[in-house]
Formats: structure tokens, sequence, C-alpha cells
């Protein structure tokens, strides 16, 4: 809708049916649509964010009000323009966070700050009061080459992260203790789905019914996917010694291997997109190359391949196709 005085009009008269028909029914049913954040002017901190078009979202918001209906948003940090610089923020993951000088408030992920969004711009036109839904919110497990943040590891984060904030009702630095009701896209990865390969990507579950991997919300019966591991190339001892993860190692144990080995000047290179070592785009395998570099970079000692406890030294070359371990 473009905001002339015909869609302002049609706006008006549809709100007037609607209150009608909801205040003469006994037990209504709450009836709202989705907005993707875009609908907002792109501020830095949340205590400055205003709606693009006032005139369209006031009488929206004051049709909520009057029917005790919530707003309902898609909060996606995986859309963010600036997501190459700003991923650990986007994932929950530690770094410097983002300061609102107006509100005093620090913001750790973005997330929160995208909801605080929602509500200060909703707050600067008088609806502060009206309830908020989140319809929409994910992040895909699996990509290409154009969408390299589409990763298993990022999606468990992710999507992890917000189910625990959700869970624990501890709500958002401008609303505190607040619980918002949210759906996860999606429930199903779409293996038929066209369009680019991450689009396929979304589910928490496979399309046979597996779950790919676990959030929190599965029930103890339900199995998750093991981390895939390459199968080497010789499986016969070489001589030469090698560190990779032990069989029982976690996600989030993964993950700190693989950060902290990158970390420490290792050419992780191999392991990006395109590289020859990205596929199998897995987790354990990506931990597995980055552990060996450091061991055989930092000198082949047991403590280079301790990891907290997580590495293991091995003769089997773990070497596959074109992916050469040193």
């Amino acid at each position: 809708m473009d905001g002339t005085p015909r869609t302002s009009a049609i706006l008006s008269s549809s709100c007037a049916i609607l209150t009608f028909f909801f205040f003469k029914k006994k037990n209504f049913e709450q009836v709202t649509s989705a907005h993707a954040l875009n609908i907002f002017r792109r501020e830095t901190i949340p205590s400055l964010m205003r709606f693009f078009d006032l005139r369209f979202f006031e009488p929206i918001l004051q049709f909520h009000r009057q029917t005790k209906s919530p707003f309902m948003v898609n909060p996606y940090p995986y859309f963010s323009p600036d997501l190459s610089t700003r991923l650990n923020y986007a994932l929950f993951k530690p770094n410097r966070g983002a300061y609102d000088k107006y509100t005093k408030k620090t913001y750790t992920n973005m997330f929160d700050a995208l909801m605080d969004s929602t509500y200060m711009a909703m707050r600067a036109l008088g609806y502060g009061d009206v309830d908020i839904v989140i319809g929409e919110t994910g992040w895909p497990s699996q990509g290409d080459a154009s969408s390299p943040f589409a990763t298993m590891e990022n999606a468990i984060s992710y999507n992890g992260n917000v189910v625990k904030q959700i869970t624990s009702s501890k709500g958002t630095p401008l609303m505190p203790n607040r619980t918002f009701e949210t759906y996860m896209f999606a429930l199903f990865n779409e293996n038929q789905k066209p369009g680019p390969l991450v689009e396929k990507y979304w589910g928490l579950f496979k399309p046979d019914l597996t779950p790919p991997y676990d959030v929190g919300l599965l029930r103890h019966e339900q199995s998750v996917s093991t981390p895939t591991k390459p199968s080497p190339a010789a499986p016969a001892p070489s001589g030469k010694n090698y560190c990779v993860p032990k069989a029982d190692v976690s996600y989030v144990q993964l993950q700190s291997d693989l950060d902290y080995a990158c970390s420490e000047g290792i050419d992780c290179t191999p392991i990006q997109p395109g590289g020859a070592c990205y596929e199998p785009n897995s987790l354990w395998s990506h931990a597995a190359f980055a552990m060996n570099s450091y061991y055989q970079t930092k000198g082949q000692s047991n403590l280079n391949c301790d990891f907290a406890g997580t590495g293991q030294i091995t003769t089997v070359n773990p070497s596959y196709r074109n992916c050469r371990y040193l």
C-alpha cells in the first residue's frame, strides 16, 4: 500500500468492519499479518527506530489495540545487510556489543536489538502497549558459495539461542521479563523448493522427519543426525601423526576448537566456501582440519592436540579427495 487517500480509506474501512466483527463475536479469533523489518528507517540503535510510513502504521496499531490483537514481526538477523561484519552479534556469540546512548542499554545480540527497535517504533506512535508476536525467525543450515553464512553451526547457534532466549522469559533490555509468542521458520527442510540452495534448508526437521540438529525442542526419544565425518582416503596407518576431534565431541566444543585454531594464525582458507576442504560442509570436518593444522604448525606435542580434552592423535591420514592435511 502506498499511503494515498484511496489506500487510507480502504484501510480505515477494513479496520472498521473487522473491529465490528470482533466485538460482536463472543469468542473471536485474533487476526494479524506479519511484517518484515524493512518497514523501519535504517538506524543504528533501537531508540531512534521509526516506521517508514507513519500514516500507514498508525491505524494498523490502533486496530490492534482495539481488538487486543498482536503486532506481528519477522526478525531475521540472517538478512542483515552488514552480516559479514557483525556475524557474532547476529549469532549470540561473544562480541563488543552495541551501546544505545539514549537509553543507556547495551545490546549483545541482534535479536534483542530488532525486538527493541520494533517496540521503540511502536512507542513513538503511542502504541507501546500493543503486544508483539514473532511470526517468523530462523537461520538456514546449508547453502552454496553465494550464502556462506548458511551453515549447520550457525543455524545451531542462532536457533538454539533464540529458543533459550524465548523460553527463559528474560525479555529484552527495554522489555525485561517479557515473553514473546514465537514461530520458528521452518518446521521442515524443503528439498523440492525451487530457487537458491539455501531456500531448501531452513527446517528443524528433514523431509524424512529426522532432525538435522537439536536446539532444545526435541523429546528424549528423538535422535539427532551426527556430524558428518569425511572418509579418509587411506585408512591404513601412515606413519605420521595427525590431530582430530574425538568421536563424542559436542557441536559446541567443536565450534570452540575451530574458532580457537583459526584465531591462532592457522590458514583456514581451505575450509572456507570454495576451498579444497570445504566439502563436506560439516563442523566435524572443518574442526578436524583446523585442529590438525594447529597441531602441525605449533609443534607435534600432545599439548597442542589437547583442545581441552577434545582432541586425539591418530596415525590415519584424514586427507580425502583434493583435501590434503598437513
